[in-house]
């Protein structure tokens, strides 16, 4: 059988790490929304 996906987990820090969403303002506003939900993980990265 094929294997279908490979998770890159440098692919995924660079596109939804935390830095990665401080350096736009949406990205920003998500963390803030997340920070007032009181999530312990702010990123999925």
């Amino acid at each position: 059988m094929k294997i279908k996906r490979r998770n890159s987990n440098l692919k995924k820090v660079k596109k939804q790490g935390f830095r990665a969403r401080m350096k736009v303002a949406d990205g920003r506003k998500t963390i803030n929304r997340r920070r007032r939900r009181g999530r312990k993980q702010l990123t999925p990265a």
